[in-house]
């Protein structure tokens, strides 16, 4: 197996020019998937998840548009591809799991007739082939009665089964590399469940890698191998899943476990982390998060502000939490 990452950021930069400022709702991310990993992504509403996400396959909304850094897949930059060179790779080398399964699916179109176009534009199959393929396809992702129900339209499915649909969509030509954007925010639980375990079985089989864009820290535990968790459009701690979930090292992330109910076990109110993300536009010099931290010192407004590679490596603080002695003294 090659030790090339599937996915390589380094230093993504995303700009979006306005008329008072230039923003960056992604600044100088740099993490890497390898293949049969998933790499969850987490962060409050605005951290710059869904941001990088786009950015990575090639979905920006203009004015926004990478301004820095680097998006390399098995080795081969993509971030500088024309437009109709990204379109072929989406799809064929990355395949899109979005929160409403309706915007990946055409009404008009029977789910069959979808999956089978989008194996002839990336595979080289004839039209047979991939109306088989897709009956396996639906069938793998547990649709039940698959070859009477792949002439079915969307509609006439239900949310979680449409979620399943689009699943299928995003594995059926073979990609290396899955982005899935709150895959599951819509459903209910027992069906979260079920699909969260269905897209873990199916990318460890294909050894697909997998970016799980997320701000639910239960699918993250549930899930995930790394957390690659943002704040204010910058990485503020990347480590293994357990380790950054039983012992954060960044004050942001040892809040967010600290505002989930079963870290708050015992409690007669959930923590909270007070105030509020700061506007893209006003972001204070320095850490990002200082306003808000109970640990922030006069080095933590220094301009520029602290990064994993200037940290340990783990969490961009200057005064982590969590820390042995041994860890301190090195």
């Amino acid at each position: 197996m090659s030790d090339t990452p599937v996915l390589s950021v380094r230093d993504l930069t995303v700009e979006i020019p306005t008329r008072g400022a230039v923003l960056r709702p992604v600044d100088a991310m740099s993490y890497d998937i390898a293949a049969g990993e998933i790499l969850g992504v987490v962060g409050e509403s605005g951290a710059g998840k869904s941001m990088t996400g786009n950015a990575v396959i090639g979905l920006l909304d203009p004015p926004a548009h990478i301004a820095g850094g680097e998006v390399l897949l098995n080795g081969r930059r993509i971030d500088d591809l024309s437009l109709r060179q990204i379109r072929r790779v989406r799809g064929a080398e990355i395949g899109m799991v979005f929160q409403d399964p309706l915007t990946s699916l055409n009404p008009l179109i029977p789910i069959g007739e979808q999956l089978v176009e989008t194996m002839i534009t990336h595979l080289d199959i004839s039209q047979a082939e991939a109306r088989k393929r897709a009956v396996a396809a639906l069938d793998e992702v547990g649709i039940p009665g698959a070859s009477e129900r792949i002439d079915s339209y969307p509609h006439e499915f239900s949310g979680g089964m449409r979620q399943r649909v689009v699943i299928a969509l995003a594995l059926c030509a073979e990609p290396s590399l899955v982005i899935a954007d709150e895959p599951t925010t819509a459903l209910d639980v027992s069906v979260q469940a079920q699909i969260i375990a269905l897209l873990r079985r199916l990318c460890r089989e294909r050894g697909t890698a997998v970016m799980l864009i997320t701000h639910d820290m239960g699918v993250i535990a549930e899930t995930a191998d790394r957390v690659a968790v943002m704040y204010a459009g910058r990485l503020a701690e990347l480590g293994p899943v357990r380790e950054v979930l039983s012992r954060p090292r960044h004050p942001y992330t040892e809040g967010l476990m600290g505002s989930t109910p079963a870290a708050s076990a015992g409690r007669p109110r959930l923590h909270q982390i007070p105030g509020a993300m700061p506007r893209l536009g006003h972001l204070p010099p320095g850490c990002p998060f200082h306003p808000r931290c109970p640990r922030a010192q006069a080095d933590c407004t220094r301009d520029p502000g602290p990064t994993l590679a200037a940290c340990d490596g783990r969490a961009a603080c200057w005064h982590p939490v969590n820390v042995t002695d041994a860890e301190v003294s090195r």
